[in-house]
């Protein structure tokens, strides 16, 4: 389970964020960023947004991604298993 107050980088596609927003799973902030602006390092994210949790549907994508914001110098993960994983974790919680 992510750490109350970690920001969450969603890289989901906008029809699957509206269909199961992170927010209404977790308290954390969320922030929606696609792999693309990520590769092409047009996130906009600095080390001031802290460590960040990079999430996606299954967790593939968010794993490329959270290689590319460490090579930004940023501090980021991402979360195995994407949002099935996290709302396991929130059913639990």
């Amino acid at each position: 389970m992510p750490p109350e107050g970690q920001l969450l980088i969603d890289l989901r596609p906008a029809s699957l964020r509206g269909a199961e927003p992170l927010s209404a799973l977790l308290p954390n902030p969320v922030r929606a960023i696609s792999l693309d602006e990520i590769e092409e390092g047009q996130h906009q994210l600095t080390p001031l947004d802290g460590p960040l949790i990079v999430i996606c549907e299954r967790g593939i994508r968010s794993t490329l991604a959270a290689r590319f914001l460490r090579a930004d110098g940023l501090e980021a993960v991402a979360y195995a298993g994407g949002v099935p994983a996290l709302r396991l974790a929130a059913k639990s919680r």
